[in-house]
């Protein structure tokens, strides 16, 4: 059943909505993420710069309070006291879904010790838009943003690796060439998307196998989303009678039961017991 926004949204309850922006194209937003902006008496920002742009578009005129990594903490006592009065809050990064990947966690979890509302408003993302069309299996694991130090990075690619699922991470444009070797060392064999500059003017998706990646001749620009494929299963070779086998078997086929023969071949042979009870069976039949 589909809500009508204006007879069941006119009120707002008091508390923290997670409100979800676009990931580049202004346009992608929800009727609901603007509704509840436009009655929020507070807009928690990551850069109120770059948010005034989408608010102005949308004609939002709350108060905006800048809330980012450097001085979230700093915020909060005061932002869980505007919550306790039962003022509706809202937070927004500057792309996507905040406090993952984003500032926003420390926030939710103490406001939950709060018992203060926690409501998430839904909308673009760019981990799931990444996964919708990479062809590669659905079931994928997400890591997120990588660590500055290039070998710290290395250690959680080498882990990454052990994952049998798709992986999707951010990189930032400074980061990607001094990541590509280790992408190339740790994920051989499995092909990559990676997403650039999703959903604007000049978007860009390369699609290769790992094998096959190259370094950018300069920093590209824009946070870039990865997607590497699941790990293929590794076919196990087909082991089948050796001709040696097949003659032991046809002279010991008049003598003994296909069970017994069946057991005196395995204890010296790879071959799955199914198979050479089959081709004692062929043999009894054609005789």
């Amino acid at each position: 059943m589909i809500l009508d926004i204006e007879k069941n949204n006119n009120k707002v309850k008091g508390g923290l909505y997670i409100v979800s922006t676009p990931i580049g194209n202004l346009t992608d937003i929800t009727l609901r993420a603007i509704d509840i902006l436009q009655k929020s008496d507070y807009i928690l920002c990551e850069d109120t710069r770059i948010s005034k742009k989408l608010l102005d578009r949308y004609a939002v005129k709350s108060n905006l309070i800048s809330n980012h990594k450097f001085n979230e903490k700093r915020n909060l006592l005061r932002i869980i006291e505007i919550l306790k009065s039962n003022k509706i809050v809202s937070l927004i990064s500057d792309a996507g879904t905040p406090a993952i990947s984003d500032p926003g966690a420390i926030l939710v979890r103490e406001s939950l010790l709060n018992n203060i509302n926690i409501f998430p408003i839904p909308g673009a993302s760019a981990v799931s838009s990444a996964i919708s069309i990479s062809g590669f299996n659905e079931k994928y694991f997400f890591y997120g943003f990588f660590p500055e130090k290039d070998n710290d990075r290395k250690k959680d690619f080498e882990k990454l690796s052990n994952l049998s699922c798709s992986i999707v991470f951010f990189i930032s444009p400074k980061k990607i060439n001094k990541s590509i070797k280790h992408i190339k060392n740790f994920f051989s064999g499995r092909k990559i998307l990676i997403c650039r500059e999703m959903t604007k003017f000049f978007e860009e998706y390369i699609r290769c196998d790992v094998d096959n990646l190259k370094t950018f001749e300069v920093d590209p620009k824009g946070e870039l989303t990865i997607v590497i494929s699941e790990k293929e299963k590794e076919k196990k070779p087909s082991i089948i009678l050796n001709e040696s086998d097949k003659k032991i078997i046809q002279k010991m086929i008049k003598k003994l039961s296909i069970k017994d023969i069946t057991d005196l071949i395995s204890k010296n042979s790879d071959v799955p017991k199914k198979k050479i009870y089959n081709y004692c069976l062929k043999l009894k039949n054609e005789k």
